[in-house]
């Protein structure tokens, strides 16, 4: 514990390490503090390797990645929360090339302590549901990586409201719906494929 003699002589010490520079400015004793930076101050441009929103379309934002060259890669992103407004999930989607068997993907990120054998299951507006198996837990969720297919991707589309359904591990008997809003989806896509 400090005693009151070795605090003063702590701050005598720290007092004495002061540049001697600091002394020769005594114009403006406080040219060297960091003043600090607004936090409401618009950021700067991203570096190379940041990720950085490029644009919203009403429920979805554009998020890219800064590349050194090169057009920037880009997702759709939604953040998921429950009927109480907490945040559970996040929802990443980029579109494919075509040809192949799926016209879209898409990240799920569910909260740790997923029940990962019920699996995720998605709706839309109260269609066909379809489960997804989930690929591997990190320290930031469990995480399941889908494909759509191009009718899938169209009901998206023409929808309003999907919904992921996931169960918590602590209860079983229980269920997470989560409103997935697809106000915007049509613009966003179209964002990251130019089209």
């Amino acid at each position: 514990m400090l005693t009151l003699k070795k605090s003063a002589t702590l701050a005598l010490a720290f007092l004495c390490a002061t540049p001697s520079f600091a002394q020769e400015t005594a114009d403006d004793p406080a040219q060297d503090l960091d003043l600090g930076t607004p936090v409401n101050e618009a950021p700067s441009e991203p570096q190379p390797g940041q990720s950085y929103v490029a644009a919203v379309f009403d429920d979805w934002s554009l998020r890219c990645l800064k590349q050194e060259e090169g057009p920037d890669p880009c997702q759709l992103y939604q953040l998921l929360v429950d009927q109480d407004g907490n945040a559970v999930a996040e929802m990443s989607m980029f579109a494919l090339p075509p040809g192949g068997r799926a016209a879209a993907g898409a990240t799920i990120v569910a909260p740790l302590e997923t029940l990962l054998t019920e699996q995720l299951t998605i709706t839309v507006d109260g269609g066909e549901a379809r489960t997804y198996a989930f690929t591997f837990c990190n320290v930031g969720g469990c995480v399941a990586r889908v494909g759509f297919t191009q009718a899938e991707v169209d009901q998206f589309k023409l929808g309003n409201n999907a919904v992921v359904r996931l169960v918590p591990a602590g209860a079983p008997e229980e269920e997470v719906r989560l409103d997935v809003s697809l106000a915007g989806f049509t613009a966003a896509l179209e964002a990251t494929t130019g089209n």
